[in-house]
């Protein structure tokens, strides 16, 4: 009878064992925040780098003007170092990324750069009097102008019918 006194204690040890266990997981589960909510998206202002773009830039600096204020600027700069790169992010109101990247980049490098990897497709579209490419198969699909010393890609996650809206909310200067 000696050996059965052993097994209860290592049976009663298991079960008190994995008590404390299920009530340390249950305290952390309360007071661990876990919320299943997206994270809010803090806006940039990027007037300032948009001023310095234009005034630097070798070609018209294009932002949007006009989009509702559910689009988030997101992300921002501006690098004169090689190319004068300009490169402007937002958050669209159904939690996309659409973007502008500006470049004196060679097209062809630049392009699959800001689009990660689209290839161009035979459509066209006129947006405000221009005609853009329309570039898909990469991470991002891009509309893609090219103009006399830069190229401005609006690509990104969203639907085409953003990119337009992007697109034909730019203005230059």
């Amino acid at each position: 009878m000696a050996g059965s006194n052993g097994k209860q204690k290592t049976v009663r040890d298991m079960i008190l064992s994995l008590g404390l266990i299920g009530i340390a997981a249950a305290l952390i589960y309360v007071f661990i925040p876990h919320g299943d909510s997206a994270p809010d998206i803090k806006p940039v202002d990027y007037r300032v780098e948009l001023l310095t773009a234009r005034r630097a830039a070798a070609y018209p600096v294009a932002a949007p003007d006009g989009l509702s204020k559910d689009w988030k600027a997101t992300s921002v700069r501006f690098q004169g170092d090689n190319f004068d790169a300009w490169h402007l992010g937002f958050h669209t109101p159904d939690a996309q990324y659409v973007q502008i990247e500006q470049s004196t980049q060679r097209p062809s490098e630049f392009i699959d750069d800001a689009s990660q990897g689209a290839s161009a497709t035979k459509a066209t579209q006129r947006i405000d009097g221009r005609t853009w490419t329309r570039y898909t198969g990469g991470r991002y699909d891009a509309l893609v102008l090219t103009g006399k010393g830069s190229t401005t890609v609006v690509a990104g996650t969203g639907s085409f019918r953003q990119l337009t809206e992007m697109a034909q909310a730019l203005k230059a200067s």
